[in-house]
């Protein structure tokens, strides 16, 4: 039998929660006693000024588990039907489908929460905002370290992209990914297309690639790639690209959270300890980690001139 619906408020908005006691995550030795939707409810809550700082005037995908893990996962671009009046969205074109779909776009914490109501566990923003979906204002860097390759090689790649950007005079906002990886954010100007932006990000892949060729590889094919090295995911910035915003929950048992952490913690902290049962203090006591990146926007014109030197292209080559 269903459980009692309850009604959250939220600032000035009241969500009705159906089927709050709803197991999402199983119990399991990583997360004991498991966690149900309104667990995932009181988590965003807790942490709802980061989420929605993240997630500010962002298209955003949602990844959905209507009947919870053990379920089918959706990934969503419409808004899901039903939405109150109030939930904001913006109309996004899809050359490849030739049709448009109106996506969620956050610009309050009760959007976010009516989204888990709809059994949204995950939130995928552009890395571009309504006002100028085609203009990227947020450059993506994405450690995704390879089968043979493991979390200490991830570090170890992360602090030659801390250099790196450094010397450009880049500030860079490093997250956990929520799962095996670790991501780097920079806020950027929007003066470039996706093309432009993915083209500077691979400049910038190169270069560390060619710090470390040990530990690095941007070779575009998973197949062709060195199972030991670590992905450094330039793709990440092409046009729907999308990966889990800071403080996302991760669709995996353990209910990971991709969490922003400092510079300094890069060597200590383990992806596995931020969940949704740990974020919350952390945040309380922290606060949003990713406050003020829109106060150091970059000029991503010396990757620009990077790109040009190398003569890299605009877009993957075809298999």
């Amino acid at each position: 039998m269903a459980s009692p619906a309850v009604e959250i408020e939220v600032e000035s908005r009241v969500v009705r929660v159906s089927n709050p006691d709803r197991v999402y995550f199983p119990a399991n030795p990583m997360l004991k006693g498991g966690a149900t939707k309104l667990d995932l409810v009181e988590y965003y809550l807790a942490v709802g000024e980061g989420i929605v700082n993240a997630l500010w005037e962002r298209p955003c995908m949602l990844h959905r588990f209507p009947k919870g893990l053990d379920g089918d996962k959706v990934h969503q671009k419409r808004l899901p039907a039903g939405a109150p009046d109030w939930v904001e969205t913006v109309q996004l074109f899809f050359p490849r489908w030739k049709r448009t779909a109106d996506e969620l776009c956050v610009t309050e914490l009760a959007s976010v929460i009516w989204a888990v109501q709809m059994s949204t566990v995950e939130f995928h923003p552009w890395n571009s905002r309504r006002g100028a979906t085609e203009q990227p204002d947020e450059w993506r860097i994405d450690l995704d370290p390879g089968p043979a390759s493991t979390y200490d090689d991830v570090r170890r790649v992360a602090h030659v992209a801390h250099e790196v950007l450094d010397e450009l005079g880049a500030v860079g906002y490093p997250k956990t990914s929520g799962s095996k990886g670790l991501h780097v954010y920079v806020r950027i100007r929007p003066e470039h297309d996706h093309k432009g932006v993915r083209r500077a990000a691979l400049a910038f892949a190169r270069e560390v690639e060619r710090r470390v060729p040990e530990l690095v590889t941007t070779t575009w094919w998973k197949k062709d790639r060195d199972p030991a090295a670590v992905f450094v995911d330039y793709n990440q910035n092409a046009r729907d690209h999308t990966i889990a915003a800071a403080y996302s929950v991760r669709g995996l048992p353990d209910a990971r959270v991709s969490t922003p952490i400092r510079w300094d913690e890069v060597d200590d902290a383990d992806p596995r300890d931020f969940t949704i049962r740990t974020v919350p203090a952390r945040f309380a006591e922290l606060g949003d980690l990713h406050h003020d990146i829109d106060d150091h926007a970059f000029d991503i014109a010396p990757l620009i001139a990077w790109a040009d030197r190398d003569d890299l292209p605009e877009e993957p080559a075809e298999e």
